[in-house]
């Protein structure tokens, strides 16, 4: 899918996508994914099989035991969570190693797999809301890698994303996220995923959803995903609103998210 108009007026580049995250997304988008597909499909890279071996023996899934595996992982985690670390990999490799993009990227699998969580409970396009919540950040991978210097300056003046958007905007001529939404529609992800992640800045800001937007359950999953991360004691009056903007049942919703966030507190305890 080709970059908008209005992006090519500016001299920022949008990395191409990289040629097994396509053919991961192809595998993903099939109605009945392959297992032995995507199994052979992360194995053929032994740096991307390794990676896998690695996050899945992380603290932020608790597997009990040590997992030695692509096969083994999917069995544990299931496709979506494999492909979805394999996602995050492939994302993180079109950019240049920085300190402030480590910190990003563990945002990133958290949010994803938080998201992926609460979307398969709620029987949502679960592969859609690990993109989206993999892809949030990434136009800040892209102005870093653009204007290294200058956007670190950025990253210190910002007291939030919402001032940093103010910053970006003024320095760049566009925000960090539609700068993602573009980079979302180049490599062909869905309108879905390329929505949320345009609109989770000011969506997480003032938690109101777009009515206009087609999908706002994603987004919604989005701003939850925040809350869990940076202040899980707003999580149920996040719910509270958030579930009637986007026709989601408020009592299903809140029992997803408390479910969810206990999973990654467990998690992250039995990693310790």
């Amino acid at each position: 899918m080709s970059v908008e108009s209005p992006l090519r007026t500016l001299d920022i580049q949008i990395p191409s996508q990289p040629d097994a995250l396509l053919r991961l997304s192809l595998l993903m988008a099939e109605e009945e994914v392959n297992l032995s597909a995507l199994s052979q499909l992360i194995e053929s890279d032994m740096a991307l099989a390794a990676v896998v071996l690695q996050a899945v023996n992380s603290p932020l899934y608790g597997v009990s035991g040590r997992v030695q595996s692509v096969q083994q992982s999917i069995s544990y985690l299931g496709m979506r969570e494999v492909a979805g670390i394999a996602l995050e990999f492939g994302l993180r490799a079109v950019f240049p190693p920085a300190a402030e993009l480590e910190v990003l990227w563990a945002r990133a699998a958290q949010r994803g797999l938080i998201m992926g969580r609460l979307a398969q409970a709620m029987q949502i396009d679960a592969w859609a809301a690990h993109s989206a919540g993999l892809f949030e950040e990434c136009g800040k991978a892209v102005l870093l890698r653009h204007a290294p210097d200058h956007y670190r300056s950025m990253l210190r003046a910002a007291t939030g994303d919402a001032m940093l958007c103010e910053l970006e905007a003024g320095g760049f001529g566009i925000a960090h996220d539609a700068l993602g939404a573009a980079l979302c529609e180049s490599w062909g992800l869905s309108d879905a995923v390329a929505d949320c992640v345009r609109h989770h800045v000011q969506a997480q800001a003032d938690h109101l959803l777009p009515p206009t937007l087609p999908r706002r359950d994603l987004l919604a999953l989005s701003v939850l995903a925040q809350a869990m991360i940076t202040a899980p004691e707003v999580l149920d009056d996040r719910v509270a609103r958030l579930a009637p903007q986007c026709n989601l049942s408020t009592s299903g919703l809140l029992r997803a998210a408390r479910r969810v966030h206990e999973q990654i507190e467990s998690a992250r305890t039995h990693g310790r």
